[in-house]
This record gives C-alpha cells, structure tokens and sequence, in this order.
C-alpha cells in the first residue's frame, strides 16, 4: 500500500476518529460552511439539475464575504469530477464576485487560488471532512455530539435553503446561536 492520508470520517473506527477530533482542537484553525439541501425543484430551476452547477453556487457563497479582505486567498479543493473543474471553479468565483459587489458595492480586492487536491494526499482535506462530516450529521441524523466538540472551531454554517429561518438570518449558525438536533431535517 502506498503510503498517504487516509482518514475519512465516515470510514475511521470510533477510537481513530476520537483521535482525529482530538488532533483537530489542538490546531489552530476555524471551518465555515454552506448548507443546500436537496430540494428537486430548486436544483431543477436553479441549477438546472447540474450537480457542477450546484457546487459552483454553494462554493460562491463561501467565497463572497472574503473577498474584500485583500491579499491571496488559496483554497484547497477536494477533486471531485465536473464539480472541481477550472471552469466550474471559476463560475463560482464570477458568482461570488456579484454578490459581493451587489452587497458592498466594490470590486474585490482579494485575488482567489484554487489547488485542486486528491483528499488521499492533501491531510488538509481530511480535516474539512471530519468538519463536514460533524456538520453532515446534524441535518441528517439530529446528531450533535461531534458538532458540539468542534463548534468553538466552526465559525459559520448556513443553511442556504432554510426558507422558514431565512427571515432575520435565522439559517446562519455560529457557536453562539449553535445548530440543534432539531435542525435534522
């Protein structure tokens, strides 16, 4: 076997994934994510049932409050097919340049990198996924055991398509208004 990074938090035994979220509060770092539930008719009209297409507008609202802050922004991006392609990446970037400049009214300032990375080689990657995988296990199983001992680490989470919490930002998530078993869906 060759040698790499192979966590993966759905896949590690219980004692290796206590380990991996020990490791993770030791380091210094914070985890932002976007929500966008599985609704057919949304991703039917919005994204006309193209999952690059999908991809491409969660990744830009990720993108769109970061880049007034100026300087280089590198993302590492896990491959992942049509998804991750130089083209998609970049109609993510486009989109969240709108957004920004419909909201602040500037052109951005940051100039944003994407390294494409195989999640075996990259351990940044597997850190995201034991993040994503905590924030996963909320929406899909009211779970919030593995969200909770990471949520001084997880900035922001929003659930883009939440249209009963959107009035008042109510669909944002950050330590101090945290996501709840009751946020299963």
């Amino acid at each position: 076997m060759r040698g790499g990074f192979f966590f993966h938090a759905t896949d590690d035994l219980p004692e290796v994934r206590k380990l991996f979220y020990d490791f993770i509060k030791t380091i210094d770092c914070s985890f932002e994510a976007m929500v966008g539930r599985k609704v057919p008719s949304l991703y039917e009209n919005r994204h006309n049932g193209k999952e690059a297409e999908f991809y491409a507008d969660l990744l830009s609202h990720l993108l769109k409050n970061k880049l007034q802050k100026g300087g280089k922004l590198t993302l590492n991006i896990a491959a992942r097919a049509n998804s991750t392609r130089n083209q998609n990446l970049q109609l993510a970037l486009s989109k969240a340049i709108g957004r920004n400049h419909k909201k602040v009214g500037k052109s951005a300032k940051t100039h944003v990198a994407f390294n494409v990375q195989n999640h075996l080689t990259e351990p940044l990657l597997n850190i995201a996924d034991y993040f994503c995988w905590s924030v996963q296990r909320v929406f899909e199983r009211g779970e919030v055991h593995y969200y909770n001992f990471l949520k001084d680490k997880i900035s922001l989470v929003v659930d883009l398509y939440d249209s009963e919490r959107y009035q008042n930002s109510q669909n944002y998530y950050s330590p101090k208004h945290p996501l709840l078993a009751s946020n299963k869906l």
